[in-house]
């Protein structure tokens, strides 16, 4: 005999099961990402040292900000030219997040608060491994994704400022190149898997090109983002299409 409070209290509990596993599925799959942090971090942390923001600032920018591009943007800007120019830099080279969030948005539950706070747990690593394939994306793998990215971020920030290494030190950890190498990793294993984003990286790095002739390489990457909105094409419609052709 059925007893439906029992088939309700079973749902629950497997509903929570299946959230726990996609939390520590993220938390995995963050880890690798989250050691590459730590060295960009590392050398964050270093280089504010270097420029006498202290040890409050940068560790206090790092918890609430979470965002290498800007930091470090911003940190590299403000020591070459002006507050203006630093804090446009960063808003530049961080403006690829609308994009993200407008995909995002779709997957987002509750209200608008809490919609607001799981939007927070979003980074590069952390959008591309909760991608469930179908253009919908899985919010508690997201969120513990960027639980050790977040950690990592923290602590190598703390690390460099303390112990302040040397720039040669930082040259044989690979710091100057973690930064590029950590996204063009991301977009391969995104090319790898879908045909639009192989599509879109061609395009993106096309824009780019020709905008390297008339403008500065941040506004040619700010302008190669456009090339993302190819995701914003529904999957479902690309379905119909294919099954209207003769």
């Amino acid at each position: 005999m059925l007893d439906p409070g029992r088939d309700l209290v079973g749902a629950e509990v497997s509903g929570t099961g299946r959230r726990g596993g996609a939390l520590v599925e993220g938390v995995r799959l963050g880890i690798g990402p989250g050691a590459a942090i730590f060295v960009l971090a590392l050398a964050y942390g270093a280089a504010a040292h270097v420029a006498g923001w202290g040890v409050t600032v940068p560790l206090v920018f790092s918890v609430l900000a979470f965002s290498g591009s800007a930091q470090l943007t911003l940190l590299t800007t403000l020591s070459a030219g002006g507050a203006v120019a630093a804090v446009t830099a960063a808003v530049l080279i961080n403006a690829r997040y609308i994009v993200m969030g407008v995909a995002l948005n779709d997957s987002l539950q509750g209200g608008r608060l809490w919609r607001a706070l799981q939007a927070q747990a979003l980074a590069d690593a952390s959008f591309v491994v909760a991608q469930r394939g179908d253009g919908r994306f899985d919010i508690t793998r997201l969120i513990g994704a960027s639980v050790p990215q977040w950690l990592c971020w923290v602590t190598g920030t703390a690390v460099g400022l303390l112990a302040a290494p040397s720039a040669h030190l930082l040259h044989a950890l690979g710091a100057d190149v973690t930064f590029p190498a950590f996204f063009l990793m991301l977009a391969l294993d995104e090319i790898r898997k879908s045909r639009r984003a192989a599509v879109a990286a061609v395009l993106g790095a096309s824009i780019a090109a020709v905008l390297l002739f008339v403008t500065t390489p941040g506004n040619a990457l700010l302008g190669a983002t456009a090339a993302a909105l190819i995701g914003a094409i529904p999957v479902h419609a690309q379905i119909k299409g294919r099954g209207d052709r003769p």
